[in-house]
């Protein structure tokens, strides 16, 4: 059952808690949401059946949480907001926290920022392009978004996020105001305080991420997995990546 919390710049988000265990808080990736991203590719069934308490939340502009067009709504401090107010409201001290794609980069800005909120943390789809100069992907991406007609768009990236983002039921200007938003990442010299255990997980074919190893070697306690033929799409469901996730969450700290 969809619940909601109140961000503290009065926006809805909605989530839901499900199960008994040891939380897990799911953090999806752009344009998704945590039916797409979690639910479908059979995530959900997964944990549950493990023994988990799954916390699953569509971030803002996304899924069934408010969709604001302002860009200014999406600074990655608000969008990490989003995550804090659905721990608090779900009564989550600490979490282990899993984010996949725009997810892993609202998952690692959580534990650089509020680390005593987070236990073990896992990171999908996001690999050593992390720490690249991006902004130019972004604008393309959010542009390909803004344009009416989608036959004028050219370049590949925002053509596949255009495709993806034209699904029933996404708000395509609050995408695109999302991919706007001020983000924040970390180099590896300040990654170097997070000190919990972290998955890195990639596929092979993600041009998008390329490896995950560069991105899991900046953390102390880091450890890296590539998904063979698998591409940013297709990995999130991937049968490996949910073992490797059950395997990571049985370790002791």
């Amino acid at each position: 059952m969809t619940e909601y919390v109140m961000t503290p710049d009065g926006l809805r988000i909605a989530f839901e808690d499900i199960g008994k265990g040891p939380p897990i808080v799911l953090v999806h990736g752009f344009g998704s949401d945590r039916t797409q991203n979690w639910r479908a590719p059979g995530w959900y069934e997964t944990l549950l059946n493990a023994g988990w308490r799954v916390v699953a939340l569509d971030i803002r502009g996304h899924g069934e949480s408010d969709k604001p067009r302002d860009r200014a709504a999406y600074a990655q401090d608000l969008r990490v907001g989003d995550v804090l107010a659905v721990m608090d409201a779900a009564g989550l001290k600490q979490a282990v926290v899993m984010g996949y794609s725009m997810g892993g980069y609202i998952a690692i800005h959580l534990a650089k920022m509020f680390g005593a909120r987070v236990g073990k943390l896992i990171i999908g789809g996001v690999g050593e392009t992390y720490f690249h100069d991006r902004a130019n992907t972004l604008s393309g991406v959010a542009a390909a978004l803004e344009v009416e007609d989608p036959t004028m768009i050219v370049d590949p990236v925002g053509l596949m996020f255009r495709r993806f983002v034209d699904q029933r039921g996404k708000d395509r200007l609050a995408l695109a105001a999302c991919m706007r938003g001020s983000r924040t990442t970390w180099p590896p010299s300040q990654l170097a305080d997070i000190s919990q255990k972290v998955l890195v997980v990639c596929g092979s074919a993600d041009t998008l991420t390329g490896r995950p190893g560069p991105l899991a070697a900046a953390f102390p306690r880091g450890r890296a997995l590539t998904i063979e033929r698998r591409d940013h799409m297709t990995s999130v469901g991937d049968k490996l990546y949910k073992q490797a996730v059950l395997d990571f969450l049985k370790e002791q700290d």
